[in-house]
């Protein structure tokens, strides 16, 4: 599941990307194969550590278990 994280606070993608324009048609980010396509990721996933996102909006994502 992917997840939006700010200073604050964990957000589903649900209430963020339906307003976005590089959403997919379902309202959901881009999600293709383990890689966002909407974005770029800005740590390379190390043993343990999760990769973190940031979209072409600004925000900051990752993927929880």
């Amino acid at each position: 599941m992917l997840v939006i994280l700010t200073d604050e606070q964990i957000l589903s993608v649900k209430q963020v990307c339906p307003s976005c324009l590089m959403a997919d048609r379902n309202g959901l980010p881009r999600w293709r194969e383990g890689k966002l396509c909407c974005g770029h990721a800005l740590n390379k996933s190390a043993e343990g550590r999760a990769t973190i996102y940031e979209c072409q909006m600004g925000f900051r994502l990752t993927q929880v278990r």
